[in-house]
């Protein structure tokens, strides 16, 4: 019998795709990590020239994003043109000051946050990404949340 995805996780569309993704200062929807023990964004970027932005990620004390905080991150990336599309870069750690995207179309960034390292009072996760070059990359992000708590620890 065939699961539904949903049956497994949670997915939420953080960044509806937009011709320009990186303008200016752009942060994602918040996700709850309340009940979750991960959350997991997919950046994809289509047609880019040399727009590139510094990705950051934040916990928040709620949906809104207040008391956002630059939080440290992995992530991992996948450059989707000439069929190379199922080869992804070894995950790294990333610091809360982020990192900054290459410049270029067709790409898939994942950026996986640990929700059991969230700073006590910030259960929200969400992305911000601020652009260095401004040159319009098409692009969207959908987040993930996975692993349900174990509340009897």
């Amino acid at each position: 019998m065939v699961q539904h995805i949903s049956d497994h996780l949670h997915a939420v569309l953080v960044l509806p795709p937009n011709a320009d993704v990186f303008d200016t200062s752009q942060v994602t929807k918040a996700v709850a990590l309340k009940v979750y023990e991960d959350a997991h964004f997919l950046l994809l970027t289509g047609v880019g020239a040399t727009g590139t932005a510094t990705v950051t990620a934040e916990a928040c004390s709620d949906a809104a994003g207040t008391g956002a905080t630059a939080i440290p991150f992995k992530k991992s990336y996948q450059a989707a043109g000439a069929d190379a599309a199922d080869t992804w870069v070894a995950s790294v750690d990333v610091t809360a000051a982020g990192y900054a995207t290459p410049a270029g179309s067709k790409q898939l960034h994942a950026i996986d946050v640990d929700g059991r390292s969230l700073p006590d009072g910030l259960p929200f996760v969400r992305l911000k990404f601020t652009e260095v070059v401004n040159s319009p990359v098409i692009g969207g992000v959908v987040a993930t949340a996975m692993g349900l708590m174990n509340f009897d620890k």
